[in-house]
């Protein structure tokens, strides 16, 4: 099952850092891959996000960056990596559009 790294985000601003102990029983894996989905509820928008990552919980560096052009029907982008990171987290640093959301989820 996919971890959800933001939900719904409206704003630009990071969702909370997840590291794989914080689900029970979760088998992890060195192959990651991040999806970034989103749309408005009118006209059009865009919508970019970093996938960030730390070893330490606290000094995060981008791993990559997702961007969207978004509309009234859902969008979606993303990417895979092999990485061995212990915190993973989503960074939306920009948001446009009436209604833009976006949700990011990580698999892996």
């Amino acid at each position: 099952m996919a971890q959800i790294l933001l939900n719904n985000a409206t704003a630009p601003g990071a969702g909370t850092a997840w590291h794989p102990r914080d689900t029970a029983s979760i088998a992890t894996y060195l192959f990651h891959s991040f999806q970034a989905v989103g749309k408005t509820s009118a006209s059009t928008g865009a919508a970019t996000v970093a996938i960030e990552v730390s070893n330490d919980g606290t000094n995060y560096i981008t791993l990559g960056t997702i961007t969207l052009v978004l509309g009234t029907s859902a969008t979606s982008d993303g990417f895979a990596c092999l990485n061995t990171w212990e915190y993973y987290r989503a960074n939306v640093s920009a948001i446009s559009g009436t209604g833009a959301a976006v949700t990011v989820y990580m698999k892996g």
